[in-house]
């Protein structure tokens, strides 16, 4: 399938996609800080840089978007129909590369949480109140990553 937009078109409006600072990721930002925790962003020395780091807790936690961390059996991560030949090495690369900083983080003693924009769409309550619970109690109900 061809792409529906000229080479500039496309360029414009990729360059618009936000890494940090996603609507998803502020949410579990505002609801954390909310229940007076405090915590560092994008800790570029950890690995991966993950979204959140809580250091008292030595915790991590990634806010990922489905398709650009191609979630497994979320209709959120469909596959591109255009230059598949470019999207499907990137997106596995993507998450090859998700799978090693969460297993380099866990054995330098990190917990790790990840965080699905699915999730936060489809019940953005119950996923912080899930998140929370695995910040004060160290229980991981919902950790769903490829490890």
């Amino acid at each position: 399938m061809a792409d529906n937009m000229t080479e500039a078109q496309r360029r414009r409006t990729m360059s618009h996609i936000r890494s940090k600072n996603t609507k998803p990721e502020m949410m579990v930002r505002r609801y954390l800080f909310r229940h007076g925790f405090r915590y560092r962003l994008h800790v570029g020395t950890l690995p991966g840089c993950p979204d959140v780091v809580l250091s008292k807790h030595r915790l991590v936690i990634f806010v990922h978007g489905c398709f650009w961390h191609h979630h497994p059996g979320c209709r959120y991560a469909r596959e591109p129909h255009s230059n598949q030949a470019y999207w499907l090495p990137k997106l596995k690369a993507t998450e090859d590369r998700d799978t090693i900083h969460i297993r380099v983080l866990r054995n330098l003693g990190w917990r790790v949480i990840v965080v699905w924009e699915c999730e936060l769409k489809q019940d953005p309550e119950t996923c912080c109140r899930r998140l929370l619970d695995e910040v004060v109690n160290g229980y991981e109900p919902f950790v769903n990553c490829r490890n």
